[in-house]
């Protein structure tokens, strides 16, 4: 009974996962856009812009693409900009497109930084590091956002509650980071301490506790550490130009559909867009589908703008760069499958001063 039983319970909870997140897309797209705006208007919006208009929304969804490898550059030292853009657009196709994306994307970024020579440790640093990262800017843009409201205009309870709980958030998380490499007692304490709720959480699940954390802990210090001492700024530059590049893709298409600046201001739509960023951290579909769009329509149309015209900028915003990364993903990862010159023997990886040679 309890080898049959206890496989069950993980397959029917991605079942039920699965379920909700396909009746939330159907929701959004079958129940809520019909009754927001037409398909027909939206699409007449959408054809009313010139050919330089359009294509200057390529072009900007083309930077946006390349920016998320300079992350991946930026926290796996020794890795190129061409194995960086092939991991990046991969795994961003898989997060878009696969219930549970996230955890699919880590093992392809393994598979693929293990062919190309690089150790599941320095792997993990980076991924650890540039997830840190992202989910910092994720915080700290309604932050930002409502200083930039608070000089221009009142800003709503909403945007108010949204820029508060970021900071929270963003407080909390950077001390956490902060104490864990202030040193190495402080990072085994943390690890042991993980390791004790983690060990409780896995008890009414009949799971043995789980052990080594502390000492997992204290080494990811040390190599975090020594990255971060050396390319903090990089790194924390590369990942608001990745951020705000995905923002400069929404707010083209909000104008090049005809939202005017006295409609919905520059400064409002970061603060709608970092709000339903900020939705993102907890992936409830792949690659926010319907989470975004619902966030987006409706905070901006709440701001000022006519619901045609922000559905249309909405739907294009996520057109390229939703849909977008999913054939270029594809291409990436059949590059990756047939392309052997990049291969190296395990571990074989350039080194550098940031990898120590127990990495």
């Amino acid at each position: 009974m309890t080898g049959d039983g206890g496989p069950a319970r993980p397959q029917g909870r991605r079942l039920v996962g699965a379920v909700l997140s396909l009746a939330l897309v159907a929701g959004v797209f079958v129940w809520f856009l019909p009754q927001f705006t037409s398909l027909a208007d939206v699409w007449t919006s959408v054809r009313g812009m010139t050919w330089v208009e359009m294509a200057v929304l390529v072009v900007a969804a083309a930077w946006n693409l390349a920016t998320y490898q300079f992350v991946m550059v930026a926290t796996t030292p020794g890795l190129t900009l061409r194995q960086a853009l092939v991991s990046t657009q991969t795994t961003t196709a898989v997060s878009n497109t696969v219930l549970g994306g996230a955890a699919v994307s880590l093992g392809l970024t393994y598979a693929m930084n293990s062919s190309w020579g690089f150790s599941h440790s320095r792997t993990s640093v980076a991924l650890l590091v540039s997830g840190l990262w992202n989910n910092f800017a994720k915080l700290g843009l309604p932050v930002l956002a409502l200083a930039l409201l608070a000089l221009s205009s009142p800003p709503s309870a909403g945007r108010v509650a949204a820029g508060l709980a970021g900071l929270a958030a963003l407080v909390v998380s950077v001390a956490l980071l902060g104490a864990l490499l202030r040193g190495r007692e402080q990072a085994e304490r943390i690890g042991a301490a993980a390791g004790r709720v983690a060990s409780a959480l896995r008890r009414p699940f009949g799971r043995g506790p789980v052990t080594g954390w502390e000492r997992a802990t204290t080494k990811f210090r040390d190599r975090t550490a020594l990255l971060l001492r050396a390319r903090w700024h990089w790194i924390t530059l590369a990942t608001l130009i990745s951020h705000l590049s995905l923002f400069l893709v929404l707010l083209l298409a909000l104008r090049f559909v005809g939202v005017e600046a006295d409609q919905v201001s520059a400064v409002e739509a970061l603060a709608v867009f970092a709000s339903a960023r900020l939705l993102t951290a907890v992936p409830f579909t792949p690659g926010g589908l319907g989470v975004i769009e619902l966030a987006l329509i409706t905070g901006l149309s709440a701001a000022g703008g006519p619901r045609t015209l922000v559905a249309a900028a909405v739907l294009v915003f996520r057109a390229l760069t939703y849909v977008l990364p999913i054939p270029v993903g594809l291409g990436s990862y059949l590059f990756w499958r047939h392309n052997r010159s990049w291969r190296r023997e395990p571990n074989a990886a350039p080194r550098t001063e940031l990898v120590p040679e127990s990495v």
